[in-house]
């Protein structure tokens, strides 16, 4: 998704590609950027963001506050887990934990209505947990493999 956002009165043009990843990876006028937003309760953050008369008002930003580091508290959004991208029954797993694996590489199958769908790695990576297995019904974005270390991301 592409916004415009101001900064000390410079507008920049922001891309985010998924903004429930963790880290967010932003494109600021082509340069990518991986940030970790700051945590807050959404009450916390409507009170911030709109006024008493219901109205946005404009907000700058704490460039410290928004590079803070947290952990998220689920682990389907934190930044080194592979999400299911459709819900299905898992049919086969090609990795373990402690295995490397290249970004592109097959490492789930998942059928869904009928097809069999070839999940691919976006990371590449150590694989720390497999947490799902043959069989096994997954829900969308649920967390199939986490990686205990991650290399370069490929945007397939």
């Amino acid at each position: 998704m592409k916004y415009n956002v101001k900064v000390e009165g410079r507008v920049y043009a922001v891309e985010i590609e998924n903004i429930n990843a963790r880290p967010v990876i932003a494109f600021v006028d082509g340069e990518r950027f991986e940030v970790m937003p700051e945590q807050s309760t959404s009450a916390e953050a409507t009170r911030e963001a709109i006024d008493l008369k219901g109205e946005m008002e404009p907000k700058t930003i704490d460039q410290k506050k928004v590079l803070a580091v947290y952990p998220s508290p689920n682990p389907a959004l934190s930044g080194n887990a592979l999400t299911a991208p459709l819900p299905g029954t898992i049919v086969e797993v090609f990795v373990k934990p402690g295995e490397k694996v290249e970004a592109g590489q097959v490492v789930v199958v998942i059928e869904a209505m009928k097809m069999k769908n070839s999940i691919r790695s976006v990371y590449s990576g150590t694989v720390s947990e497999v947490l799902i297995s043959a069989g096994q019904s997954v829900a969308h974005k649920q967390p199939l493999i986490k990686f205990a270390d991650l290399g370069e991301a490929a945007w397939i």
